[in-house]
């Protein structure tokens, strides 16, 4: 892995997220790109001009307005924050101001870039959504690489929990993430597979296992019956230091998890980085 994308609210930006950047751009030794984002259009004012002497109603961004002028100042000192933080850190670091609408601009950016890294409560709307915000899981369900939920806090990595259902896009998550992060290979990897049935024919097993362990120094395999999002939350909720591991988001039973209430309690309650990918 060679070119990371860390999102950041331009005004806002997380020191958690940037923290955790830095600890997968040590590990990976990649450089990290901070894709600081303007929402500008927020900043649009109706204006009346003429068209062919027919009155028009038009959006502009007043260039000269004091609270443009103040993002403009507050995002210079945010660039300049976090080119330090990956400077005392040893990490080779860029940075992009990108104006417009956030999520199509960080969408179209992923196509050149091996992994994005975004807080899950980032948003450009002024009223509160929760996490994950409609921008996140509009990056999430389009990105053209794998991303990464930063976790509120971080405290290291003790154990990589794959999720598995039997679909490609869960089986190309594990291979993007484990191609990915070769350096992880001495952690302890958990396969959680759920089932409406609890079965997992001994076929596949073997194949999935004969990919997979070579990979690994140690490879668990637990098996779930039940509700894909109920399964998920219940066991890994009790984990703890895990890297979460997930495929398909907003096309499989696993991504349905994301819709309901449990999805907002984990992703604000658990101190777990979570890694989605699609086919």
């Amino acid at each position: 892995m060679k070119r990371i994308l860390l999102a950041i609210d331009a005004t806002n930006p997380d020191p958690q997220a940037i923290d955790f950047a830095c600890y997968i751009g040590r590990l990976t030794k990649s450089d990290i790109t901070g894709f600081f984002l303007e929402n500008l259009v927020a900043n649009e004012e109706p204006s009346l001009t003429e068209t062919g002497g027919m009155p028009q109603m038009e959006w502009k961004i007043d260039e000269k307005g004091t609270d443009l002028q103040h993002k403009k100042s507050l995002t210079g000192k945010n660039i300049e924050l976090f080119h330090n933080c990956c400077e005392r850190k040893s990490i080779h670091s860029k940075s992009l101001v990108v104006s417009g609408r956030p999520a199509k601009e960080l969408i179209a950016e992923s196509r050149y870039a091996d992994l994005i890294i975004i807080d899950a409560a980032t948003s450009f709307d002024k009223l509160y959504e929760g996490s994950p915000t409609e921008f996140v899981r509009d990056v999430l369900k389009d990105a053209e690489c794998p991303v990464i939920i930063a976790p509120d806090s971080f405290e290291g990595i003790d154990e990589i929990v794959f999720t598995y259902d039997g679909t490609k896009s869960s089986s190309f998550a594990i291979k993007q993430f484990t191609l990915l992060f070769p350096e992880l290979s001495e952690k302890k990897a958990t396969v959680l597979n759920i089932t409406q049935d609890g079965e997992w024919s001994s076929a596949g097993k073997q194949h999935f296992l004969d990919w997979l362990q070579p990979h690994y120094t140690t490879v668990g395999l637990k098996t779930m019956t039940g509700d894909a999002g109920y399964c998920l939350f219940d066991y890994l909720f009790k984990r703890k230091n895990a890297f979460i591991v997930m495929g398909a988001y907003g096309r499989s039973n696993l991504s349905r998890f994301f819709r309901h209430s449990q999805a907002d309690l984990l992703i604000n309650t658990m101190t777990q980085p979570i890694f989605i990918s699609h086919y």
